[in-house]
């Protein structure tokens, strides 16, 4: 039965939106008030150092949102500045609230973050309820029959299909009894990206627009051309190949229940290669989860032995797009510009960085970080090992992308290669696939080669052999 005064608080995190949100869901079975918070975790804010920074503009812009749809239902959204283990306990004792309840986050960080709040709040008599939403099923929900976690995805992936039931996948509804906003004021802190050091970003690509109307709106979009995801997927020219959905899986503008809900319309290849895209989503989830040393070093430890090189030439030449290889400068000038990148393409730049130029891994993924206006800890961490080969199920270390194959088979007309290095524009898709052979830096003022791929390639293959 719910009581007529007792008062929970939801604290939103990476779920910024009021439907089908686990967290709200479950505040609203059993309290008759809810008030809802976003902090600003000046932790995590003092690691960026960018102001225009692409993922903080789309934070603030969506809690923006989210707070009207809140003032319409007659509420207003708590938004506060610091450190949450200070700033979340603070609030549930000036509230009076008897209860918080916020979603899963997998990343070691958020884990002992909330596990400290936690234990502040039990010890003071305050329930404390945390809810898978991130993800469809989380670090010890699909086991190997011995009961450890998995480390191969096609075995995860044929399991996770088989414990998957309609009760995971169902709308989070609630009944929305929100706190009177007269009540909230006081407690809220008028910020603006100016107070927080930050300067607004300018959104790119239409997919990229913060919020739940944007999140719904791509999510429609995409259901137009799902049973064409399978065909279209791989090639970075192709304006609506892919979901656009990452920053708002990431964010939780759209629930991850949706997409799936989504993939299950439709029988289509699209359709199925799409739900296991999702899957992989759940996996690397997992990983982070269940092996968090993932976050610092190789998921295979023998591998933490390479010696890299450390030429910061070569790096910069990568980071800044100036390769001589036009995919990936393509690749690499897109996510500078515009804090996206082509699903297909970040594997062929994270590829290049490691087995062309043998630059560690973390370097790439740590230059993602800062970058992607979509980066997720989990996949971000999980792709680079993917590609470098040191991660669970990883690509072997002699399967080496060769950046010329790559930008021929995805690109075979140079159209993706000439909207982001546009001084190629009038070269032949012969020679834009074929750098080192060509003589793009005469033709166009474009850099040469920075490396001989063949010559790499041998050299990666004896760091591996090696160990």
């Amino acid at each position: 039965m719910k009581s007529t005064t007792n008062l929970a608080l939801v604290w939103l995190r990476r779920d910024l939106r009021l439907q089908d949100n686990t967290a709200i869901s479950e505040a609203s079975r059993s309290s008759n008030n809810i008030a809802v918070v976003f902090v600003f975790d000046k932790k995590i804010l003092n690691q960026i150092k960018t102001p225009t920074d692409h993922r903080i503009s789309f934070i603030f812009d969506s809690i923006t949102e989210l707070n009207s749809e809140l003032e319409k239902k007659g509420s207003h959204l708590i938004v506060q500045y610091g450190d949450p283990i200070q700033k979340i306990p603070n609030l549930v004792k000036n509230l009076g609230a008897s209860s918080l309840f916020f979603n899963e986050d997998y990343e070691l960080y958020s884990k002992k973050r909330d596990k400290e709040i936690g234990s502040i709040l039990t010890k003071s008599g305050v329930t404390v309820q945390s809810s898978k939403d991130h993800v469809i099923f989380s670090g010890q929900d699909i086991l190997k029959p011995d009961g450890q976690p998995y480390q191969m995805f096609t075995p995860y992936k044929k399991t996770w299909l088989k414990k998957l039931r309609s009760r995971d996948i169902e709308n989070k509804k609630s009944t929305h009894n929100f706190l009177d906003k007269k009540f909230l004021f006081k407690y809220s802190k008028k910020l603006t990206l100016d107070n927080l050091g930050f300067k607004h970003a300018h959104q790119y690509y239409p997919f990229q627009k913060p919020g739940r109307k944007a999140g719904k709106k791509c999510l429609s979009s995409f259901s137009k051309v799902l049973k064409r995801y399978n065909k279209d997927r791989d090639f970075p020219y192709i304006e609506d190949g892919t979901s656009g959905l990452s920053v708002h899986l990431r964010f939780g503008t759209v629930s991850v229940r949706e997409c799936v809900r989504l993939s299950r319309t439709s029988k289509s290849k699209g359709s199925q290669t799409w739900l296991s895209e999702l899957i992989w989503r759940d996996f690397y989830s997992m990983i982070l989860d269940q092996y968090p040393y993932v976050e610092k070093e190789c998921f295979k430890s023998q591998y933490n032995g390479i010696k890299w090189s450390r030429s910061s030439k070569l790096f910069r030449a990568w980071s800044e797009g100036k390769t001589g290889f036009p995919i990936i400068d393509a690749g690499m000038r897109q996510l500078n510009q515009t804090g996206w990148m082509h699903n297909r393409v970040r594997m062929i730049t994270a590829s290049f960085l490691v087995k062309d130029l043998l630059i560690n891994w973390k370097k790439g993924e740590a230059y993602f970080s800062q970058k992607l206006l979509d980066f997720d800890l989990a996949s971000n961490n999980g792709g680079w090992q993917w590609c470098a080969s040191t991660g669970c199920d990883a690509q072997p270390y002699f399967r080496i992308f060769n950046p010329s194959l790559q930008s021929k088979r995805f690109d075979p007309e140079g159209i993706y290669i000439k909207t982001w290095v546009p001084e190629l524009k009038d070269c032949t898709s012969s020679d834009l696939h074929d750098p080192e052979n060509s003589e793009l830096n005469i033709k166009a003022n474009y850099p040469k080669p920075i490396i001989t791929h063949s010559e790499q390639k041998n050299k990666i293959l004896e760091l591996f052999k090696n160990l």
